[in-house]
This record gives C-alpha cells, structure tokens and sequence, in this order.
C-alpha cells in the first residue's frame, strides 16, 4: 500500500476555544493524560508489577502576545485568593486529512502566568500550563 503524505493532518488547522471564546492567536496546543501506578512486589517473584491507582491531565499552549487574556482572568482573581477554572475545547481539523480530533477539557486550571514578558527584536508570545480534572474526546480520526 503507498502512503499518501497529503493525509498528516496538519496542525496549522487547529483551534482552541478557552470557555467558548475562540483563541485564534494559539500558535501551540498539548493536552495529555498521564496514568500514575503504584509498584506491586509478591513473594518470590523478582518482577515488579504495576496497579493503576488514578491519572493526571496536564497540558500547554502557546499564544501569541496579542491581548491579555490569562493576565485578565488571573491576576486579579489570584490576589484575592480566588483560583479560577475554565473549560477548554481544542479541534485539529486539516481539510486533506481522513478527519477530524477534538476533545474537551473540564476543571481547567492555570498554573502560572506572567505578569509581563519582552525581549528586544523579538515578537511577543506567552506559555500557558494548565491541568484538568476531567475531559471527553469529543472527534476521533
């Protein structure tokens, strides 16, 4: 069978909406889930097992400096002592690929953000960590 390059679906044509705003300026989105495990040791036996005990989703985005989107929904709200939480919707749809992805991410949460970052002769950009509590995959390819 030969491989058709033209279907690599293309990240160019991805999006993310952050509580149903479109971010369009997002230049780099990650969303992942990561199982955590416990080792498992029985009497003679020299392997070590694992058991699934729960999982972490952890993820990032780039965006570029065009307004101040995170700095407006934190830092006043982190002063305060008020830690908010967002829903995020991100879709990677290439028209010449088989397909669509899109998945939803629920209890959002920042886990820092600048206050302010520059550099001469360099244009703007932000990284966003994030983690959530729970998501859907909403589109698979």
């Amino acid at each position: 069978m030969t491989q058709n390059a033209s279907r690599v679906i293309s990240g160019t044509y991805g999006r993310v909406w952050v509580n149903g705003e479109l971010w369009a300026e997002v230049d780099e989105f990650e969303a992942k889930v990561t199982v955590t495990y416990e080792d498992i040791n029985f009497a003679n036996e020299g392997g070590t097992r694992r058991k699934a005990t729960g999982w972490n989703g952890e993820g990032r985005m780039v965006i570029k400096k065009i307004y101040s989107r995170v700095q407006r929904a934190m830092a006043a709200n982190v002063r305060k002592g008020i830690y908010p939480r967002f829903e995020i919707v991100g879709k990677v749809a290439d028209p010449d690929a088989f397909g669509a992805e899109r998945a939803a991410l629920h209890d959002v949460t920042i886990s820092e953000f600048n206050l302010l970052r520059f550099a001469n002769k360099t244009l703007g950009s932000e990284e966003i960590p994030f983690a959530f509590g729970d998501y859907e995959i909403i589109d698979m390819i």
